[in-house]
């Protein structure tokens, strides 16, 4: 059968169920979260990333970018670099992949930056609200009856997938506004409207980068196989309005796109690709399964697995369930249609699920597992299944039966018998969380039974569609509230003083000593430095500077989505020029067992307890020697950052240049690495440090006098958009330490700036502002051409 193409102006303004989706979304949503966000006060937290990152790193950023915290920098710069993002990161590269071009992020803050923790599922209502909105603009055009668009935009904003991703957050601005992206690539296809697809081309870019790159290859996909099925003929001047407006959406993106990518590209998790076999096949069986099982099954809590204990199954975002029905519909679609589009581009879809090197394609090649990309075909079998719900000669209630066997054979794994290698003794099951499988396999198969009586009673009616579509909201309300439930619920013990701790973090703010410096914490909640608005070693996120994912390996701390070196690495927080670090009355104890002697008691404010660094050395200062990174690489791992304190580290062509103003370290200093010889360390860098050093949001300025000509260190994340100035005139920046920064300054009394500016924004930002009056030139001109047809 050809699919229906109708003009979406063909439904008549009557039939329009637009706003009445929206709605019918909002208030599900609304309702999803209505029991947390009463037992929570208002203050909404979940678990894991939802808590450490989404809450506050949207609180911050709200404040950041009104101008609160640091002053503006050298030449009037300002907002452009983070302190209290790990040591220091530029702020559009940091934020980009989580909210720094997120349409949601920039609404949010038309309201107070305090607002921000209480507002967090008002956002996500209305995140979910346009997820139903655009996916009922595309869907309606491949049905006859708009109430079944309505439908297929429920099925798609409440699937697996969206509920799932509530954990991340910044996912589901994606699932919002993809379906937008690919509604005006329909409405350029099939009605030729000129400049919305360039339009949603650049929201989406703006809005992700990383996920725009999956969209990208999803639409190439879309494109062929709709091609390919013939249901459109491609012209010349078809191709080049598509390649145009594509073209222009990129470059309206572009301001964002290019300082990322040059950012992105040094980052260690982006090039780092599988091989061989690990191109073609996973290391797991489990994990084929997994995936199969995931199109059919209710998903598990982010963080937890019901059956699986091996393979990459936690934070994938692995799910493509639909809400009540699961994958009954295009079981029925699927049998009726021949040649069909949407057959081919989910057949496509699950080969490159299946196969490493076509899966990761969606993530430009990165080499860590995700199945983040699946929200796409999620709104093809939306659109599969409400064309089956359509047509009254399908059997509907048959492929119910079969998805429910599927999901009875999974007992399997529950009743398999297991002998313990050790003791020998026989027990049932492989489950890994017995409880929440049961949630699911439950939740699934009643679905599927309350699917099929619909079907029975109702499928030759007119009311199918209304009485479907209660079933979907009912059944997406009920399991969403039990799938977050799940996932806060399980994590309840440890983020119990969870708000507590946020809010004396504010407190704690006013209270805290003047001046700039870092802090450290033991044993308190993730990302605190970002309450407090001062540069903290532990930090949670995946995109701070990526020399700091170069800098920490070198010592031997592990950096990959988190910054947390462990409070034995006590050379660290010297060289660090922490001050203070923070806990809890509940850790002091612990906190005494574990720290070295360099930490004095300082006072008890707003619930936490402060210890001040007795071997702290204010930021900026220079050194007497220096190791090339050759034989620094030679030394012993763990002993580096005392040896950091010792010399400074430089390249083999800087040591050429600049190891004229140092001496090189004597053999005999890279063996003396004791406390005590650390602490002697400190008391130098302290006698040659500089004189005033001043935070700005846009890097910093120092001032210094030096006795002679030398290199003042700055342990900065060394930034290609940084430029330093020496008495006002652009100096070269040192990659030193193999990830921080030096310049050279003269004898006497001296002024330091640095300012930062991501690199490649003076192209991103000339090539968006030459696209932006195009683009306004380009879809005015039709607006206005098609304006005069309508009068005629």
């Amino acid at each position: 059968m050809t699919a229906f193409h109708s003009s979406p102006r063909m439904l008549g303004q009557k039939q329009d169920k637009f706003w009445l989706t929206v709605g019918l979304c909002a208030l599900t949503a609304a309702l999803i979260f209505l029991p947390f966000y009463l037992l929570d006060g208002g203050f909404f937290h979940y678990a894991g990333d939802f808590n450490s990152q989404q809450i506050s790193f949207y609180r911050y950023m709200n404040g950041f970018l009104k101008g609160a915290g640091y002053p503006a920098g050298y030449g009037g710069v300002k907002n452009t670099f983070s302190w209290a993002t790990d040591l220091g990161s530029g702020t559009m590269n940091a934020y980009s992949f989580y909210l720094y071009g997120s349409p949601f992020f920039w609404f949010s803050l038309l309201f107070p930056q305090n607002w921000l923790p209480y507002l967090m599922v008002p956002l996500l209502v209305l995140k979910f609200a346009v997820a139903g909105g655009g996916a009922y603009l595309y869907l309606r055009r491949y049905v006859k009856d708009p109430n079944f668009a309505v439908l297929g935009a429920a099925l798609y904003a409440f699937s697996g997938w969206g509920l799932y991703n509530i954990f991340f957050n910044h996912f589901i601005d994606v699932l919002a506004l993809f379906p937008w992206m690919l509604w005006a690539l329909d409405e350029t296809i099939y009605e030729r409207r000129h400049g919305w697809f360039a339009f949603w081309v650049a929201v989406n870019l703006l809005n992700n980068y990383f996920f725009f790159v999956g969209q990208v290859l999803f639409l190439v996909i879309y494109f062929v196989c709709k091609l390919s099925a013939g249901e459109f003929r491609l012209t010349p001047r078809l191709f080049g309005q598509l390649a145009f407006e594509s073209l222009l959406g990129v470059a309206l993106g572009f301001v964002v796109l290019w300082p990322t990518v040059l950012s992105v590209l040094q980052n260690p998790r982006t090039i780092d690709l599988s091989s061989g076999w690990g191109f073609l096949t996973y290391s797991k069986p489990q994990q084929y399964l997994a995936i199969l099982l995931s199109w059919v099954l209710p998903p598990d809590s982010p963080y937890m697995t019901s059956i699986w204990s091996e393979g990459i199954i936690k934070w994938t975002s692995m799910t493509a369930y639909l809400p009540l029905c699961s994958l009954a519909g295009v079981v029925a679609y699927w049998r009726a249609r021949q040649g069909d589009s949407k057959k081919r581009i989910i057949a496509v879809c699950m080969v490159f699920a299946l196969v490493p090197i076509l899966n990761s394609a969606f993530y430009a090649l990165n080499s860590s597992y995700y199945a983040r990309w699946f929200y796409m075909p999620v709104l093809i079998l939306a659109a599969m299944t409400v064309s089956a719900w359509e047509d009254p000669s399908l059997d509907l209630a048959r492929p119910a039966r079969s998805i429910a066997f599927v999901m009875i054979a999974t007992l399997a794994f529950a009743l398999v018998p297991v002998q313990d290698a050790t003791t020998k003794e026989w027990s049932l099951g492989v489950l890994q969380n017995p409880g929440q499988y049961c949630a699911v396999l439950a939740f699934g198969l009643g679905g599927l039974a309350v699917y099929h009586c619909i079907c029975r009673r109702w499928q030759q009616r007119r009311v199918f569609a209304r009485r479907l579509l209660a079933g979907v909201l009912a059944f997406s309300c009920l399991f969403g509230i039990v799938h977050i439930g799940i996932g806060k619920f399980g994590q309840w013990n440890t983020d119990s003083d969870l708000v507590e701790q946020y809010i004396n973090a504010l407190a704690l703010k006013e209270d805290l000593p003047e001046g700039d410096w870092r802090i450290d914490t033991y044993k308190t909640h993730d990302n605190l430095g970002l309450w407090l608005d001062k540069s903290c070693l532990q930090y949670f996120g995946s995109t701070a500077a990526p020399s700091i994912l170069s800098f920490y390996p070198a010592l031997g701390v592990k950096r990959d989505v988190r910054s947390q070196p462990e409070l034995s690495n006590y050379a660290l927080r010297g060289l660090l020029s922490v001050r203070y670090l923070l806990t809890t009355l509940a850790h002091q104890k612990q906190f005494h067992a574990e720290a070295d002697e360099g930490w004095a008691y300082y006072d008890t404010l707003d619930g936490y307890v402060l210890y001040e660094n007795q071997n702290y050395v204010p930021m900026g200062f220079t050194y007497d020697y220096y190791l090339t990174e050759t034989q620094y690489e030679d030394t012993v791992t763990p002993t580096r950052s005392n040896l950091l304190m010792r010399a400074l580290v430089l390249t083999e062509e800087d040591a050429v240049a600049y190891g004229q103003y140092l001496t090189p370290l004597p053999t005999a200093e890279l063996n003396d690495l004791t406390y005590t010889r650390y602490t002697q360390d400190c008391a130098d860098r302290r006698a040659s440090a500089c004189t005033a050093f001043e935070m700005t949001s846009a890097g910093f300025h120092a001032e210094a006098t030096l006795d002679r000509a030398n290199l003042m260190f700055f342990s900065v994340p060394y930034d290609d958009g940084f430029t330093a100035y020496v008495n006002g005139q652009e100096t070269e920046i040192l990659r030193v330490d193999e990830g921080l920064m030096a310049v050279l300054c003269p004898a006497g009394t001296v002024t330091i700036d640095f300012v930062y500016q991501p690199d490649g924004i003076r192209l991103s930002r000339t090539v968006t502002l030459a696209a932006l009056p195009v683009f306004l030139l380009y879809a005015g001109h039709f607006a206005w051409d098609e304006k005069k047809r309508r009068k005629h």
